[in-house]
């Protein structure tokens, strides 16, 4: 593959993962700094003056560095995590989806809220 394509792949993708990121801030249920997290690593590959952005930003970028450093995830981060995802889960069983969601959300859920408590705390 052409390094211009690869470099606009890595770019679409990091641009991807921030629109995502951008919607979590307003949108309570949608995590925001794990897709900053994604975006910094994918403009790493393709888009350096972005990763350099969200490294320096006020906000998400300490979190960004811990995480890219230890792989550390603050305590109060892991509680709403968890609560957002137990009430993912109680909502998705009253919603009208396959039985297959249903049984395997919450088995995905539980795998996730696991490894987040095993990540270290800042």
């Amino acid at each position: 593959m052409r390094r211009q394509t690869r470099i606009l792949l890595w770019r679409i993708a990091a641009l991807c993962a921030f629109a995502a990121g951008a919607v979590g801030i307003v949108m309570p249920v949608l995590p925001t700094v794990p897709f900053f997290i994604v975006a910094a690593w994918a403009g790493s590959k393709g888009w350096p003056a972005l990763e350099r952005w969200l490294l320096n930003h006020r906000t998400y970028g300490p979190v960004i560095r811990r995480w890219r450093e230890r792989g550390s995830v603050p305590r109060r981060a892991k509680w709403l995590a968890t609560a957002t995802m137990l009430a993912s889960a109680v909502i998705v069983q009253f919603m009208p989806v396959p039985q297959w969601v249903r049984a395997g959300l919450p088995v995905v859920l539980v795998v996730v809220t696991l490894w987040l408590w095993t990540r270290p705390e800042d």
